[in-house]
């Protein structure tokens, strides 16, 4: 059986700096591989936040900034986040159990595991970015837990879960999906498929549904050159010869 991929940690606008040393201490408990910062509303070399990583204050010195999501996730293969409101249709989730096997398969590619902000988590299109969302059995009278503690219990999945080798060739990387996405929206705008003040909700689904199917480097490329050849022909019109694929 092959190993599974090293796991990323990604942090979306972190604010409190206990929350960031915590996080850093469960990354060294666990094994992951890298800590990403997202557009952190608190410094990430705080002294409460590297007194609460006490020997794992290298995560936090050596974690990359970004600033936005889609630049954390490049380079990075299957996702999942975590959220503890009810997801936007049609993003289904599951327990840890269940999604962590998933997200740890093969992959040439780092997993990447996101997590959103301690008031209200993970906006929509943020979400949209997984795979698969992942959501905590708690009671439901108070079902939003402290990041650091919900982080320790999905974590501590990861190192029970069975990881089958998939049969079909490995997806390809999350940022690539996305540059698909941007082109295919604005196709579709150009040929009068999608209005704009309908966009951002029929292109949820259909972002929602590739990521679900998990194409392969090469069915991407295929999906892309599809996309293109279809810009291009739209802009020149049906009778023009089909330039190549660059």
């Amino acid at each position: 059986m092959s190993a599974p991929p090293p796991l990323v940690v990604v942090l979306v606008a972190t604010a409190g700096p206990l929350n960031l040393g915590a996080v850093a201490r469960l990354c060294a408990n666990f094994a992951v591989a890298q800590l990403r910062l997202v557009a952190p509303r608190c410094d990430p070399h705080d002294p409460q936040a590297l007194r609460m990583a006490v020997h794992a204050q290298d995560y936090l010195r050596n974690a990359p900034v970004f600033p936005h999501l889609d630049a954390a996730l490049q380079g990075c293969g299957r996702v999942a986040a975590c959220s503890a409101r009810i997801a936007p249709e049609p993003l289904p989730t599951a327990p840890p159990e269940q999604v962590m096997p998933w997200l740890l398969q093969p992959h040439p590619l780092p997993a990447a595991l996101v997590w959103g902000r301690e008031d209200h988590g993970l906006q929509n299109a943020e979400l949209r970015r997984a795979g698969r969302l992942i959501r905590i059995a708690t009671a439901p009278a108070y079902s939003s837990m402290n990041l650091s503690h919900a982080m320790a219990v999905v974590l501590a999945a990861s190192r029970t879960a069975e990881c089958p080798t998939p049969a079909a060739p490995p997806p390809c990387g999350a940022g690539l999906l996305t540059d698909l996405l941007e082109d295919a929206e604005a196709l579709l705008l150009e040929t009068g498929f999608l209005w704009p003040h309908t966009t951002v909700a029929r292109m949820a689904k259909l972002e929602t549904l590739l990521r679900r199917a998990e194409p392969s480097p090469a069915e991407l490329a295929l999906l892309r050159g599809m996309v293109r050849q279809l810009r291009w022909a739209a802009r020149h019109g049906p009778t023009v010869t089909p330039q190549p694929e660059s």
